[in-house]
């Protein structure tokens, strides 16, 4: 997490992401906009490497990031 550079905002944000949550809710159970979502998803694909969530959830949990 801290090579690539991952804030623990965009590590909480990336758990509830692979739960399934979309961005409306996680910005309701964080208390936060949709877009400081958006910003933090986007931050974490740049990160990751990843061209949709799916795949950003996928590398996240094959790096051993989430469960």
């Amino acid at each position: 997490v801290r090579d690539l550079g991952i804030t623990k905002r965009e590590l909480e944000i990336l758990e509830l992401i692979a739960q399934g949550l979309s961005n409306r809710e996680i910005a309701e159970k964080l208390f936060v906009s949709e877009n400081t979502v958006k910003t933090h998803s986007s931050r974490l694909l740049d990160k990751l490497s990843a061209k949709r969530r799916t795949q950003m959830v996928q590398i996240a949990k094959e790096m051993g990031l989430i469960r």
